[in-house]
């Protein structure tokens, strides 16, 4: 057998490993519970989908927990993706007192469990009485360390004599950033915006704790409510679960290319 052959058969296995549980996904979604704990189970989509769909529209509002994740998501990438990117710059390009000291501290947020902020968290968004609000979700993880990393390493790439020639054509720092850094940062900006997106699309555990009424809840917390101790609508939280992940997955198989190049760029020095 030659090496092609075996190349091409090892990406067939893996991408088909890789994509079955997602195909599952989509067909489960459109049986009820009981074809989907049948023997053999479906393989085939079903004509439960639409009735799938109402379920869920009436057992947790599903049309307004797509608003509020999608809202959520989306502010919460600008707002991220500006202070991920500023901050990367800033450590990338500027030279101060402290520098490495303090990214060096921003980098143990990489090693130390999120889970040992809630409490903290809790009782900051308690006193400043923003509990099941937008702004509770949004602002505490605005400088994800991971975010920050990625920034700084593809802004190390960035010559400093392009930055050196815009001030010498009289651009302000300010300028500078939008004009000069930001344009062949795409890629990375790219890579970032889909890990963020990502990151507060299916983040769980915070929002369980902020957000208090079914009005406010997000995808991952309408679906998990949708659990009952002795009856649970399989159907439906299947069909809630594809429709929370298709629009990430088309989102990066159209970002994927800059998504990649994204996350390689910085990490070759010449």
């Amino acid at each position: 057998m030659s090496r092609r052959v075996m190349l091409t058969s090892t990406l067939l296995i893996t991408v088909t490993v890789v994509l079955a549980p997602f195909y599952w996904l989509v067909v489960a979604s459109t049986h009820s519970t009981a074809d989907v704990f049948g023997s053999p189970p479906p393989l085939l989509p079903g004509g439960h989908l639409a009735e799938n769909l109402a379920s869920l529209e009436s057992a947790v509002g599903f049309g307004r927990v797509v608003v509020n994740s999608t809202v959520i998501a989306t502010i919460y990438t600008l707002l991220a993706g500006l202070v991920c990117t500023m901050a990367g710059y800033g450590f990338a390009k500027y030279t101060f007192r402290g520098k490495e000291a303090m990214f060096g501290l921003l980098m143990l947020g990489l090693v130390i469990p999120g889970h040992v902020t809630l409490v903290p968290l809790f009782k900051m968004m308690l006193a400043l009485d923003w509990l099941n609000t937008y702004q509770a979700i949004v602002l505490p993880n605005l400088a994800l360390p991971f975010g920050i990393f990625l920034m700084r390493q593809s802004m190390s790439a960035l010559p400093d004599e392009l930055l050196a020639a815009g001030r010498v054509d009289g651009c302000g720092e300010l300028r500078l950033f939008w004009r000069v850094v930001l344009p062949p940062m795409r890629p990375a900006l790219a890579a970032l915006g889909i890990y963020l997106f990502l990151y507060q699309w299916n983040d769980f555990v915070w929002p369980l704790i902020a957000l208090r009424t079914r009005d406010a809840y997000t995808i991952p917390l309408a679906i998990a409510s949708m659990q009952g101790a002795n009856d649970t609508d399989y159907g439906a939280i299947l069909a809630g679960t594809a429709v929370a992940a298709i629009p990430m997955a088309i989102l990066f198989l159209l970002l994927q290319r800059h998504f990649v190049s994204g996350l390689l760029a910085g990490a070759v020095k010449e």
